[in-house]
């Protein structure tokens, strides 16, 4: 029988991802399969703390095994930004926005590295666990490519030479800061006790 697994997100672009890596073996649920439509605060002052609140409130909501993720692109050489704020960093989830705040602010600098970064944090009654993954990259000058979504278009991995949005979504899922994050979670969740 597959296990259930809740992914704390009602983007259909993350619960795809979540289904090619985890594979077949477990049956992924998301919010919108139980009604939860309210949008959960994310009032955390870390990716971790984020990845927590909306973990514990749609476990304790349904009480399914849950993953949640918070992620965000971090550039040094802007003090972190956009950081925890990376969806809502030039208004409500606005990519087109955010990216040209990001490519705004970098105009003149070139200190361009930056990372994305992933923490997923997986509930269930023995409590919260914590997996990371990041990528390290560059900021390039103006958007290349149409695949993938958010900062995908102007974020280059190191030992590439095109964006994630150039990327086929295979390639991309196959080295990003949430693969990374969901490799480390899929050796824990196979261990775990039923």
């Amino acid at each position: 029988m597959k296990k259930e697994l809740l992914i704390a997100t009602g983007n259909n672009h993350k619960v795809e991802e979540f289904k090619q890596i985890l594979g077949s073996e477990y049956n992924i649920k998301c919010l919108k399969d139980f009604d939860i439509t309210e949008d959960i605060p994310e009032t955390g002052s870390s990716f971790e703390e984020n990845a927590l609140i909306k973990a514990k409130y749609c476990y304790e909501k349904t009480g399914i095994p849950c993953i949640s993720d918070d992620s965000g692109l971090v550039i040094p050489a802007l003090n972190g930004e956009p950081g925890i704020h990376s969806a809502r960093y030039a208004g409500n989830h606005d990519f087109n926005a955010n990216i040209e705040k990001v490519l705004n602010r970098l105009k003149l600098s070139d200190h361009r590295e930056a990372y994305f970064i992933c923490i997923i944090c997986f509930i269930d009654s023995s409590g919260a666990h914590y997996f990371q993954g990041k990528v390290d990259g560059k900021i390039i000058k103006e958007c290349s490519g149409v695949e993938g979504f958010g900062y995908d278009p102007i974020f280059i991995p190191n030992g590439y030479s095109k964006t994630f949005a150039e990327m086929e979504s295979s390639e991309k899922n196959s080295i990003s800061h949430r693969r990374m994050a969901l490799d480390k979670l899929i050796p824990f969740l196979n261990n775990r006790e039923n």
